[in-house]
């Protein structure tokens, strides 16, 4: 007896770990290196597409409990992450290769997992399955899907780019977190002043985009959360400036005043030698990337080492498809999981991955799936994404607006982020004592 998993990357691994670890046989099925997406660059699992940020790591943050609940079902992923981790202040940032690294190590050595190359075209149907092909599920295999469940719809994600550390003006930058928090040096700060911003800004709305024509158009969309910076500047002169360039927190040394806009860059790999541009995700042609954002004094000169793409993001419409135990409503043997079943975010994916690997090990054993109590991140995601009342369903990622109200709620923001972390973590522990998992 075995499960099939397709796809191996962060669902996909949580999943086939997960069933790995209660002693059944995984058919891992990945289509690289034979085939890649066109984001996708390197032939290990768990690649890293958009950020090397999982954010926030405080656990009285949403983020933060999200990464917690998932250490307390031993994630895999989470274990990557702290041994690839990079400074990134109060967030949980990973040098990707030795991320990728890590997972796949940790894959290819599991007795009870068999990785076969290739891509799949069909949904298998000898064993229970769990289907995590993320939001870059190939053409064919997709075309099955829509066959299968019909209803599914598609945006695009941004990526932003990546350039040298060598490159970098220094006379231009300086290392500061906001607010002081962190190091002091886990954030590289591109500051501007007023004459700048406005050259920039008309710059970067007026430049020219690439093409969007390469991939399967049925509903595109572009996603809040992973908004190309074009984009959103177009909404307003002053959007960036209060949005991914805000100013706030940060003192430029040179002047000793708050610059009029910062771009933030952030350690790509523990070796610092390589950094993203936060919040930069952009779909500009690649000669007008390197023009606009050299005119960010401190990236006059800048290597870029990737340039921002953008590429299709697809998923179910879950409520109409999903259970809370993330496997169809038609058929209970076929589970779903990752960015496809309409979480956002690397670890919303990661945790949809432990939960559908852990129900299908229980339905192979006879045993009934589960669901998290509501109280939890993990919990509530889960609902939501099989929420039948959701008329309009888009992508959720963590937030405590999705958890129940506590009965005393705390004024003070830090406190009350707390509060729910406290129940939620209190709620899984007496919850994982009375069901073996």
């Amino acid at each position: 007896m075995h499960i099939n998993v397709i796809g191996a990357g962060l669902a996909g691994c949580e999943a086939a770990w997960q069933i790995a670890q209660r002693g059944i046989d995984v058919r891992l099925y990945e289509m690289k290196p034979m085939k890649k997406s066109p984001a996708h660059k390197s032939n290990l699992f768990a690649e890293l597409v958009c950020s090397n940020s999982f954010k926030a790591a405080r656990v009285n943050s949403a983020a933060g409990l999200l990464k917690e609940e998932m250490r307390h079902l031993g994630s895999l992923l989470l274990k990557a992450a702290d041994y690839a981790s990079v400074p990134a202040g109060g967030a949980l940032a990973v040098d990707r290769e030795l991320f990728s690294e890590y997972v796949t190590d940790a894959v290819n050595s599991n007795k009870y997992i068999t990785v076969i190359s290739g891509e799949i075209t069909d949904i298998p149907e000898d064993a229970i399955t769990v289907i995590a092909t993320g939001p870059l599920t190939s053409d064919s295999f997709a075309e099955n899907i829509y066959k299968h469940f019909g209803n599914a719809m598609s945006f695009y994600d941004a990526a932003a780019p990546i350039v040298t550390f060598d490159s970098i003006d220094m006379e231009h930058a300086f290392f500061e977190s906001r607010y002081g928090k962190g190091e002091g040096t886990d954030y590289l700060n591109c500051p501007m002043n007023k004459e700048e911003y406005e050259v920039f800004y008309e710059a970067l709305v007026n430049a020219e985009r690439a093409p969007v024509h390469e991939f399967d158009v049925r509903d595109p969309k572009v996603y809040e959360g992973c908004m190309p910076i074009e984009v959103m500047a177009q909404r307003g002169h002053d959007t960036i400036r209060f949005g991914p360039m805000k100013p706030v927190g940060l003192t430029d040394p040179k002047t000793g005043h708050r610059p009029w806009a910062v771009l933030q860059l952030r350690k790509e790999n523990a070796s610092g030698t390589m950094f993203n541009l936060v919040g930069f995700q952009t779909n500009l042609k690649f000669p007008e990337q390197k023009r606009v954002f050299g005119l960010i004094p401190a990236l006059k000169n800048a290597e870029f080492v990737r340039y921002g793409v953008m590429h299709r993001n697809t998923f179910l419409n879950s409520p109409q498809v999903l259970t809370s135990s993330f496997n169809t409503k038609e058929n209970s043997n076929i589970f779903f999981a990752g960015q496809i079943t309409g979480v956002e975010g690397y670890m919303e994916s990661a945790s949809s991955g432990i939960m559908a690997g852990i129900n299908a090990a229980r339905l192979l054993l006879n045993k009934d799936t589960v669901v998290l109590p509501p109280t939890t991140m993990i919990g509530c995601l889960s609902r939501y994404v099989s929420d039948e009342t959701v008329v309009d369903f888009q992508p959720m990622g963590a937030n405590f607006g999705i958890i129940p109200e506590l009965e005393r709620r705390p004024r003070d923001k830090q406190e009350r982020g707390q509060a729910y972390a406290d129940r939620a973590l209190g709620d899984l522990d007496k919850y994982l004592e009375s069901v073996r998992l």
